[in-house]
C-alpha cells in the first residue's frame, strides 16, 4: 500500500504536468476527485470559485493574496473564454489601461458580452468580474487579443471610453492618445458612426497634449463629411497636465509623467537639504558606523534572520558562510556577506557624490555592480547559478500581497534608462531619493534584491543633498510597504514621502549627536 508521502507525490506529478507552460489556473475537472482534494488539503491548490482552481505555493499563508494576484488575468481569460467563447471583450476603460500598461490588479473587471447577465461574480480578495450584457460585438478589427484576454484596440477604445476617463486616468489617456500612429486610425470609427460629440472630445484632448495636427485633421475630415463638431477638452481644466512625448513606450512614459506629477509632494514633505558637507571624511565615517544597524534592518525587512554578531563577523572577515550547516543559516550568512560587499560599492558612490559628481550618472553605472555584489556569495556557494548575475530579470515577478504587478521584462529595459535620465536632471535631492527608491520598487528590475537596491539608491541620492544615511527599520516594515503600495496602486506619493522624511529627520538628529 502506498504511503501518504507517495500518494501526495503522485498527486503532485499530476499538478506538475498541468503546470507546463507556466499555467496557474485549472478547471476542477482536470483532476480526479482524489488528487484534487489531496492537493487542496496540502495547500498546493486553492479554490477561486466552484469548478476553478489556482496553484498555491507550499509556503503560502492564509490571507496571502500573492498567488491570486499572480493568477488573476489568466483566470479572467480562462473563465470568460469558457463561458462566452469569443463573444466577449474587456470594457473600453480596462482596454486602455492594458494598452497603457497600468499593471495594478483591478478591484472589479468589467466584461462586455452579448451573453452577459449584468451580474457580479465575486472572486478572491475583494476582486470581481461584472459581465455587462452588451450588443453588438465590435468588428474584428476593433478587438485585439493577448494572453487569452480580448480587449478593444487602442483607437476603438478611445472612441468608446467616456469623458470621465480623462479626468480619472489622465496619464493613461495621454499614453493612449500619444501612441496613435496615424490619425486615420481614429477617424475611421468616428466617421463610420457619425460620432461628432466623441470627435469634439478627442480633438480637444489631442490639442491639450500637443498633437494639434491630429486635432486639425479630425476637425477637417468630420466637417467635410458634414458633421458638426464642437471641440471640448475632457481633461480636468484645473489640473496641470504633465505632457508625455508621443510614441514613447507606455511604461517609460508613465514613469516620466508620474515623476513630474509627484515631485512637488516630495519637496513639500521634506526638510530643507543641508547641502554637501564640508567634512566629507566625517560624513563617510558616519556611513561606516551606521553599517551594522543598516544591514540588520535592511536584511530583516527582506525576511533574512541576521544578528549583530553575524554582521560583525562578516565585516571583519571572520564569517565563512560555508561553516553554517543549516540551509536557513547558510542563506542568512550569504545574504549578510553580499550586503557587506554591496555596501562597500555604495559607499564608494557616496564618496563620489560628495565631490559634486552627478549622482544619477554614478548610480547608472554602479547599480549593476550593487546587484552582483549582493548575490555573488550565493553564486560562489553554488546556491544559485552564475546566470543569476546577468542583470535585469527576464521573467514575470509578483510582489507578496500587493495589487501592484511589476511590468513586463521588456518594459523594464525600456524604462530603467529613463529612471537614470530623471535622476540626472532632477534638482532636488529629496525627489531623487524618494522617487528613485519608489521607481526601483515599481519596476522591480532584478529577480531579487530590489528592496535593498532601492534603499541603497535612496541613500546615495540623500547624500547628494547632505542628508545623512537613513535606515528604514524592520519595525516600520508594514507602514513602509503600505506607503509604497499606495504610491504604486493609487499614484499618491505623499504617504511614502512623509515616511522617508520622518526617518531622515530622525537620522539628522542622530548624526548631530554622534558628530
Amino acid at each position: 500500500m502506498a504511503t501518504p508521502s507517495e500518494k501526495l507525490a503522485s498527486s503532485l506529478e499530476v499538478l506538475q504536468r498541468l503546470q507546463k507552460g507556466g499555467r496557474r489556473v485549472f478547471r476542477s475537472a482536470e483532476f480526479t476527485r482524489v488528487h484534487r482534494e489531496r492537493l487542496l488539503r496540502h495547500g498546493f491548490l486553492q479554490q477561486v470559485i466552484r469548478g476553478w482552481l489556482i496553484s498555491s505555493g507550499l509556503n503560502t499563508s492564509p490571507g496571502d493574496s500573492t498567488e491570486w494576484y499572480a493568477s488573476f488575468w489568466e483566470f479572467c481569460a480562462g473563465y470568460c473564454g469558457t463561458r462566452f467563447g469569443t463573444d466577449w471583450h474587456l470594457s473600453p476603460e480596462s482596454s486602455i489601461l492594458l494598452h497603457a500598461e497600468a499593471t495594478a490588479i483591478p478591484r472589479q473587471l468589467v466584461v462586455y458580452s452579448p451573453r452577459g447577465t449584468n451580474n457580479t461574480l465575486e472572486l478572491l480578495f475583494d476582486t470581481s468580474i461584472y459581465d455587462l450584457r452588451h450588443t453588438p460585438m465590435p468588428p474584428a478589427n476593433g478587438v485585439a487579443e493577448r494572453d487569452g484576454l480580448r480587449f478593444f484596440t487602442l483607437p476603438a477604445a478611445l472612441v468608446k471610453v467616456p469623458d470621465t476617463f480623462f479626468t480619472r486616468y489622465p496619464v493613461e489617456a495621454q499614453l493612449a492618445l500619444g501612441n496613435i500612429q496615424d490619425v486615420s486610425e481614429i477617424l475611421r470609427p468616428l466617421l463610420d458612426g457619425g460620432r461628432s460629440a466623441v470627435a469634439g472630445r478627442l480633438v480637444g484632448a489631442l490639442r491639450r497634449i500637443g498633437r494639434t495636427e491630429f486635432s486639425d485633421e479630425i476637425l477637417a475630415a468630420m466637417q467635410a463629411a458634414d458633421y458638426d463638431v464642437r471641440e471640448s477638452d475632457p481633461f480636468a481644466s484645473d489640473r496641470h497636465l504633465e505632457l508625455i512625448a508621443p510614441h514613447v513606450a507606455p511604461m517609460a512614459g508613465r514613469v516620466q509623467a508620474l515623476w513630474r506629477s509627484m515631485r512637488e509632494a516630495v519637496i513639500e514633505a521634506f526638510p530643507p537639504a543641508p547641502g554637501r558637507p564640508e567634512n566629507t571624511d566625517a560624513y563617510l565615517a558616519f556611513v561606516e558606523d551606521v553599517y551594522p544597524n543598516d544591514a540588520y534592518h535592511s536584511l530583516s525587512i527582506e525576511g533574512y534572520s541576521v544578528t549583530p554578531e553575524l554582521i560583525e563577523r562578516v565585516r571583519t572577515g571572520d564569517g565563512d558562510p560555508e561553516e553554517h550547516a543549516g540551509h536557513r543559516e547558510k542563506r542568512d550568512a550569504l545574504a549578510a556577506r553580499g550586503y557587506w560587499q554591496a555596501f562597500q560599492s555604495v559607499k564608494a558612490v557616496v564618496a563620489g557624490v560628495l565631490t559634486g559628481a552627478n549622482p544619477g550618472t554614478l548610480v547608472r553605472s554602479a547599480h549593476r555592480e550593487w546587484y552582483r555584489e549582493l548575490f555573488q556569495p550565493f553564486v560562489a556557494a553554488g546556491v544559485i547559478p552564475p546566470t543569476a548575475l546577468a542583470g535585469y530579470r527576464i521573467d514575470p515577478v509578483y510582489l507578496k500581497a500587493s495589487r501592484h504587478v511589476p511590468p513586463r521584462a521588456e518594459a523594464v529595459r525600456d524604462t530603467m534608462p529613463v529612471l537614470f535620465d530623471l535622476l540626472e536632471r532632477e534638482d532636488h535631492a529629496s525627489v531623487r531619493a524618494v522617487l528613485g527608491h519608489w521607481v526601483v520598487g515599481y519596476l522591480h528590475p532584478y529577480p531579487h534584491g530590489n528592496g535593498r537596491i532601492a534603499r541603497f539608491l535612496m541613500n546615495a541620492m540623500l547624500a547628494s543633498g547632505g542628508y545623512p544615511w537613513t535606515v528604514i527599520r524592520v519595525e516600520d516594515r508594514d507602514p513602509y510597504l503600505t506607503a509604497l503600495e499606495i504610491a504604486s496602486v493609487e499614484g499618491d506619493i505623499t504617504p511614502f514621502a512623509r515616511f522617508v522624511a520622518e526617518r531622515v529627520t530622525w537620522s539628522v538628529k542622530v548624526a548631530r549627536l554622534t558628530g
